[in-house]
């Protein structure tokens, strides 16, 4: 087993200066011996270049020259990363120093393995889990994604309840571990997202291809979260609500897909009539706004379908089985299921 395969750190910045003292000082202090670190640059405006080139000599200025969001950005720095496996942080991120070592030997031991997800944990509240991805991502039936230790806006305390390694279905891209091999095969991040779940989306379609996901909870970040766009803004609303469909509009085999629609629509249906009578017009706003974005672009969800057909080892039979077989929003929001041990045991 190689425990010193070269590992590609990629970090994401637009006008992150605040944030990459905590992140490049913990970079290069972690004691895995074989990595590159690049910081990837959204064509910021403020002084993150100079001072990161000043400061920390070691790490690779990638400059995209465009700020097109965060796939665009990771997509054309896959292209110079030399590493075996690619570590995807945001620049908002602290690691532990021995933060790569578990997901590389976990990694080395099981080729199946596609992605890795470290416990992701706040750094503002270092007791708490990150929003982010906690430890560990799944999704339900509907598309609706949760994680080991935060169920939508509920966010537990790491009490060590989910320290085991365990298979999961996604991995945050705020701290992604991933095969290099694995990418090529599945493709690369879906720029059409432009922010929120293109992870999820590459995720998907690494299932799809046969590869496993796994959380590694021993590897841990701390990670500042809602750094660009807050949790609570109409954008974040209207793209988690946008991509979380068009995901599985991408995704689902045809026989399974006009059932899915009629569902998640009378899900967001009711999601809307609450939003309507709780008064946020936020919600209000963006959910019809993510149905018309949807509505409006039927060739470029039809060339997307073809694009995941080709790649698709697993079918949706097998696939149902890794996802959550109940509506995760009408458990948490009418059950009062607000935590992930509460949600899978919903029926015990």
């Amino acid at each position: 087993m190689d425990n010193t395969a070269l590992v590609s750190v990629l970090v994401l910045n637009y006008n992150g200066r605040r944030f990459l003292d905590d992140c490049f000082n913990s970079l290069v202090e972690a004691t895995y011996p074989n990595m590159e670190i690049i910081m990837i640059d959204n064509k910021s405006t403020d002084d993150s270049v100079d001072y990161v080139t000043k400061k920390f000599p070691s790490v690779i200025i990638f400059q995209n020259g465009v700020n097109g969001g965060f796939s665009l950005a990771y997509n054309n720095a896959f292209k110079i990363a030399k590493g075996k496996y690619l570590g995807i942080l945001n620049n908002d991120v602290k690691v532990d120093k021995g933060w790569l070592e578990p997901m590389v030997e976990f990694a080395e031991k099981n080729p199946s393995v596609g992605a890795i997800q470290p416990k992701l944990l706040s750094m503002l509240e270092p007791n708490k889990f990150e929003y982010a991805g906690a430890s560990g991502g799944y999704l339900d039936k509907y598309g609706f994604a949760f994680a080991r230790g935060r169920v939508f806006d509920h966010v537990e305390t790491d009490h060590g309840q989910y320290d085991e390694p365990v298979r999961v279905f996604w991995t945050t891209g705020a701290a992604m571990f991933v095969r290099t091999e694995a990418l090529k095969y599945s493709g690369v991040l879906d720029v059409e997202f432009v922010h929120h779940f293109e992870e999820i989306d590459l995720c998907y379609r690494l299932n799809l291809a046969g590869y496993e996901l796994w959380a590694i909870p021993q590897s841990v970040v701390l990670h500042f979260g809602g750094g660009i766009i807050t949790y609570d803004s109409y954008k974040k609303l209207y793209w988690n609500h946008r991509n979380s469909v068009f995901m599985m509009l991408k995704s689902l085999e045809m026989k399974n897909l006009q059932l899915f629609w009629i569902q998640r629509t009378l899900l967001d249906g009711m999601a809307w009539l609450q939003a309507l009578a709780s008064f946020n017009f936020k919600r209000v706003a963006a959910i019809p706004h993510a149905y018309f974005w949807l509505l409006t672009h039927p060739g470029m969800i039809l060339r997307k379908r073809k694009e995941v057909k080709r790649l698709r080892k697993i079918s949706d039979k097998e696939i149902f089985k890794l996802l959550f077989p109940k509506s995760a929003a009408l458990q948490y929001f009418l059950k009062g299921k607000k935590t992930y041990h509460e949600l899978v045991n919903n029926d015990k």
